[in-house]
């Protein structure tokens, strides 16, 4: 069966153990500052590992409509020639970021210190997602903004044209927010401070500094953090080989640990501290995980990964603090822990609530539909796991979410009953070699 349409109504289940190395696609993150940076950087940007999803498309795209030349060679090497920091061009049309919020928000950024006028829109699940949360500190740097009711796309910013650097104290700990106003501080002259209550996903900073950028990070006495950049900053263009998604890496590591025997190894995967709160969690539950071969690429911390599957995982309560580490990942989680022994406990979800779905509603609905014993509040999941997987036998109406498709498929590897996925279209969009991936350490693919 071709993986490459979109299948209505799938399910999948595991013919016996998982074995095999495999190469993850590049991480998204990572793969949208790369084409950012070096779609502003002055001279050549290499990029190697680009994960080729349609929201990454979409940054390249943007950035092409702003003047930076940007394109793909045939030995899959992707070669950006920047515009230069001050010197974006006003794009002629409306530049659609597609399902990103990432992205949309971290252009907003770079947008809102060029003189210059844009409006962005999207799909219509990036047209529900709040964007007053960048609007706020890029206006205080001079930019304007209008937008629908609620801060919502299509949203048309006209850039400072005397833009100020700023000191921001982030209301919510959010990297996105973060990274906005740090990038409107390349082309603001003076000190760019953003204060973070806790700690957040630091790709920004290391990849500023790996495209020649200063910028500081300072913990304070009460142990907040300050990150500092002066401006304006060139940033000058490098050779950056993109490290694999954890976060895509999560739905292979659960499959392996729940299938039996498994025994797979995963190469070049990113091993920043901000993201490997699912690794962490799941080896306090008992799991058989190795890392080889640990080594630095683009400012960034990379390993082999090695999963051994089958043996028992317990519950455990989920360290409130490691939640912005793992945001992502709770959806795969849960699965885990609905086939693990005894109750995991998982507190500070509320940003769930507000993904590309309420995916704490939805997971919570998906499990119980399967079977699975849990209960949730406003920001909160209880899952009692039996030792065993549950029995299945749902259709899971995925809401267009493809970290929801993707963990409920991990799940139907191991039920009783077949697990069914309402739509492998949103897969296709953030992962296009899922099911492949899949297939090749076999797995088999059933239409319904």
């Amino acid at each position: 069966m071709s993986h490459h349409q979109p299948i209505r109504a799938f399910s999948a289940r595991a013919k016996g153990s998982l074995r095999g190395t495999i190469r993850i696609p590049g991480d998204k993150s990572i793969s949208h500052r790369a084409l950012m940076f070096g779609g502003l950087a002055k001279g050549e940007t290499i990029i190697s590992g680009l994960l080729e999803g349609e929201d990454v498309l979409c940054t390249a795209a943007a950035l092409q409509a702003m003047g930076a030349k940007i394109g793909r060679g045939e030995d899959g090497l992707w070669r950006c020639f920047g515009v230069g920091t001050g010197c974006l061009k006003e794009p002629e049309d409306v530049l659609d970021m597609g399902n990103s919020g990432t992205s949309t928000r971290l252009l907003a950024g770079l947008i809102a210190a060029h003189p210059i006028h844009a409006v962005m829109t999207g799909d219509r699940s990036l047209r529900k997602r709040p964007m007053k949360r960048i609007m706020d500190p890029l206006s205080r740097i001079g930019a304007t903004f209008s937008s629908r009711d609620g801060g919502r796309l299509p949203m048309a910013i006209a850039g400072a044209r005397d833009p100020k650097a700023i000191t921001y104290e982030l209301p919510v700990a959010s990297a996105q927010v973060k990274s906005a106003v740090l990038l409107a501080g390349l082309n603001c002259p003076g000190e760019t401070v953003v204060i973070e209550p806790r700690a957040t996903r630091d790709h920004t900073e290391r990849m500023l500094r790996h495209f020649g950028a200063q910028v500081r990070t300072e913990t304070a006495s009460d142990g907040r953090k300050h990150i500092t950049l002066s401006g304006p900053q060139q940033l000058q263009g490098c050779a950056i080989d993109v490290p694999s998604d954890p976060s895509s890496a999560a739905f292979f590591i659960v499959a392996a640990l729940l299938c039996p025997g498994s025994d797979l190894r995963m190469q070049n995967i990113c091993l920043n501290p901000t993201r490997t709160g699912l690794i962490d969690t799941l080896l306090e539950m008992g799991a058989d995980m190795t890392i080889e071969n640990r080594r630095d690429a683009a400012g960034e911390p990379v390993g082999d990964l090695l999963v051994r599957g089958g043996g028992p995982l317990k519950g455990i309560r989920v360290p409130e603090e490691r939640v912005p580490s793992m945001i992502d990942e709770f959806p795969v989680l849960a699965m885990a822990a609905a086939c693990a022994e005894g109750e995991t406990e998982m507190r500070g979800l509320g940003e769930l609530r507000v993904k590309e779905s309420d995916r704490l509603a939805v997971v919570a609905d998906g499990l119980a539909a399967c079977g699975a014993d849990l209960e949730t509040g406003e920001d909160w999941m209880i899952v009692r796991g039996k030792g065993r997987p549950p029995r299945g036998g749902a259709e899971i109406d995925t809401h267009l979410d493809h970290r929801i498709a993707m963990s409920f498929f991990v799940l139907g590897l191991v039920t009783s009953d077949p697990v069914v996925i309402d739509d492998s279209a949103p897969i296709r969009t953030s992962f296009p070699n899922f099911l492949d991936l899949m297939a090749e350490l076999g797995v088999e693919v059933f239409q319904k």
